[in-house]
């Protein structure tokens, strides 16, 4: 018999509402239910495409004595970390400032009254590795609920004092934006950490770092640094080379196991491809790599092909596990080959040059003898010309053969965040590309969330699915990213629209999310209240809400002239200066923010008929510039959609392109090519 989850819409909760478990959702009457029974409560979070996730529900959560131990002493409830970033977060800090490490399937153990007081990630069915088995788990939070129920107390108030105290006020550091100073010092701090033979930072695993790409593709541009840009350059090759990267179908995986990039964690997601998809045309537009321009478009083409959904957003993930073929369940078994299985599908010859191309081997580099297909260095950057019509054919060969094994599942809901994103990238790549379909696949996106998650008061709903908005509110990074998204379509399009509809989100971030220092949380100030509002301007896997805040911010500032939006932005980017020297890892996207800030940002107004030649390149070399952050407005003579084109006029009767800094301009230009090389286009 189904559980409470049933009537949920989360893809993650739906697949556990047959558990035996008796999950709740996060709710009030969750807690209310502890009260009355007086029993601790067991919080699960996670998300669909979580492998270890999964490996737990079948362990435990699937386990009728277990469920029936879980259903006598505990209430059980289970959280999308997607749909409840709020949640995740707060707990998550809990157990990170604990037991020094996090990850999900987060377990955390809670007070009726919310408050944690015992923390883990994934629990084995039986000890292992030094980790104590579930069973045992619950046993022992048990007992100490049932015989030192004071004790309990005073840990999980302890906790929440320590958590509340951890509030992050501007005062502590400097409310002014980063200076060239600091930047260099973030650079040389990246240096430091930059693994110089196989490209990105630190050691295994290894995540893709786009926000900190984004930075150092900016400071190039700024200063021309070719340090930045080589460190830029080798991640992406690395990356685009290895097994994290679908040689087939394009997009990428979630991380790298490894140093070398050879094995993946196999998740997709929506906003790692997002990322990279724009980080890859960013590079492109800087240096003309013939690889940076296939990976962005292939990842493109795979975002499209693979996420979109028939509403017109885009869903959150694709599976790392799949139906193996052989009555079994495995991650990364859609995705991997062995030596036979290329022979069967391309006979021997084609075989044994894909073996030697993919470095497909008998021992293979993941499991069981199968191989992650990948290019090893030496092959330079793209095939020759003679052997490029071998390798689309055997691509194209491969790609059908695997489109008939069983598909990773995908979790479908779109959130809004990872959608604005989503526009940010295709509208770009359509542009710089020619692809006027990925740029209609962006406005499809931005019309859903207009439509569905956005309202008249300009407040978001967090996601939806199948067309309906979900139940929870939109946090930080929503508001940050949507209006990224919709400000970058504006540029991309001329449509002014898409500039008001991101001034209606940047006001609620005004008013709803800003303390009176400059400093953001990731919540509204009439949302939920948790045991403490979560705030962090740290990235993660995606810009944390503070710093895409502050980058629309100055963006919409740029467009509009508003000298309000600018100074919250440069009071936002004084978090920025205080981490910049000290973890510019996490602080990527910021830094980048903040490379914008330093170069005004460019204001480009392009003012002619729209569809005549001239205009179309004008605009083309507007996008095309590599000035940081630069913002583009495009429209005709006496438009007033947006104000950066109000009073710009053509010149003796042609299409003209104004560069301003802060609504000061330089002399307009009718040439392309004079304003390409004001932009620091590439030629």
């Amino acid at each position: 018999m189904p559980n409470r989850l049933a009537h949920e819409t989360s893809p993650y909760l739906l697949q556990h509402a047959d558990n035996p478990v008796d999950w709740w959702p996060w709710s009030d009457e969750a807690f209310a239910e502890a009260r009355r029974r007086d029993v601790p409560v067991l919080l699960s979070v996670g998300y669909s495409s979580c492998h270890w996730c999964h490996v737990m529900a079948r362990e435990s959560f699937e386990d009728e004595a277990a469920a029936a131990y879980l259903n006598e002493h505990f209430v059980s409830v289970k959280v999308d970390r997607e749909e409840r970033p709020d949640v995740d977060a707060v707990y998550m800090e809990a157990v990170q400032a604990a037991t020094g490490q996090g990850g999900w399937p987060m377990t955390v153990f809670l007070t009726p009254e919310a408050e944690p007081f015992y923390f883990g990630t994934y629990f084995p069915p039986a000890p292992r590795h030094g980790m104590p088995a579930f069973r045992q788990v619950l046993q022992g939070v048990r007992d100490a609920w049932a015989e030192r129920r004071e004790e309990v107390g005073e840990v999980a108030g302890r906790i929440v004092r320590d958590l509340a105290s951890r509030t992050l006020a501007l005062g502590a550091a400097e409310p002014v934006p980063p200076a060239e100073e600091d930047l260099h010092a973030a650079l040389l701090e990246l240096t430091r950490n930059y693994d110089a033979s196989r490209g990105g930072f630190g050691d295994a695993p290894k995540f893709p770092p786009s926000m900190v790409l984004e930075f150092l593709l900016r400071h190039h541009a700024r200063t021309g640094s070719e340090g930045a840009l080589r460190m830029a350059a080798d991640t992406c090759e690395a990356m685009a080379r290895g097994g994290m990267y679908d040689q087939l179908g394009g997009g990428f995986a979630r991380y790298s196991v490894d140093r070398d990039w050879i094995v993946p964690h196999f998740e997709k997601m929506l906003h790692d491809n997002a990322l990279l998809c724009r980080a890859y045309a960013h590079l492109w537009r800087a240096t003309g790599s013939g690889l940076a321009r296939r990976v962005a478009l292939e990842t493109a083409d795979f975002l499209v092909r693979e996420l979109l959904t028939p509403e017109g957003g885009f869903a959150s993930a694709l599976d790392a596990d799949s139906d193996d073929g052989k009555g079994g369940h495995a991650e990364g078994a859609f995705y991997v080959w062995t030596p036979g299985e290329l022979r069967e599908v391309l006979g021997e010859q084609d075989a044994a040059f894909a073996a030697e191309y993919f470095a497909v081997t008998d021992e293979g580099s993941f499991e069981k003898g199968t191989s992650v297909l990948r290019l090893p260095r030496g092959l330079g950057d793209e095939p020759s010309e003679a052997e490029a019509e071998r390798v689309a054919s055997v691509r194209e060969r491969l790609f059908a053969a695997r489109e008939e094994r069983p598909r990773p599942g995908r979790d479908d809901k779109v959130v809004a965040a990872w959608n604005g994103l989503a526009i940010a990238a295709l509208a770009e790549t359509g542009a710089y590309f020619d692809r006027p379909d990925l740029i209609d696949a962006a406005t499809g996106a931005a019309d859903l969330l207009v439509r569905v998650h956005m309202g008249y008061d300009g407040r978001l709903a967090r996601t939806s699915r199948d067309g309906a908005a979900g139940a929870n509110s939109g946090v930080l990074e929503d508001y940050a990213d949507v209006a990224e998204g919709f400000l970058t379509l504006a540029s991309v399009t001329g449509e002014g629209v898409w500039v008001e509809f991101a001034g209606l989100l940047l006001d609620t971030v005004l008013r709803h999310f800003t303390a009176e220092d400059g400093s953001l949380f990731d919540t509204a100030d009439d949302g939920e209240a948790l045991i403490r509002r979560p705030q962090d301007p740290t990235d993660n896997a995606v810009p944390s809400g503070w710093t895409a805040a502050a980058g629309a911010l100055l963006s919409y500032a740029a467009g509009t002239g508003s000298e309000r939006h600018r100074e919250a932005a440069e009071r936002a980017l004084g978090v920025v200066k205080a981490l910049a020297s000290r973890a510019p890892r996490f602080v990527g996207w910021g830094l980048a923010v903040a490379e914008a800030a330093l170069a005004g940002p460019r204001e480009v107004a392009v003012v002619g008929p729209e569809g005549d030649p001239a205009t179309r390149e004008l605009h083309r070399a507007a996008l095309l510039g590599t000035s940081p952050g630069a913002v583009v407005a495009v429209g005709p003579p006496g438009s007033g959609e947006v104000p950066l084109l109000e009073g710009r006029e053509p010149v003796d009767g042609r299409p003209a392109a104004y560069v301003c800094r802060h609504f000061t301009c330089e002399a307009p230009t009718t040439d392309p090519a004079a304003l390409a090389e004001t932009l620091g286009v590439r030629t």
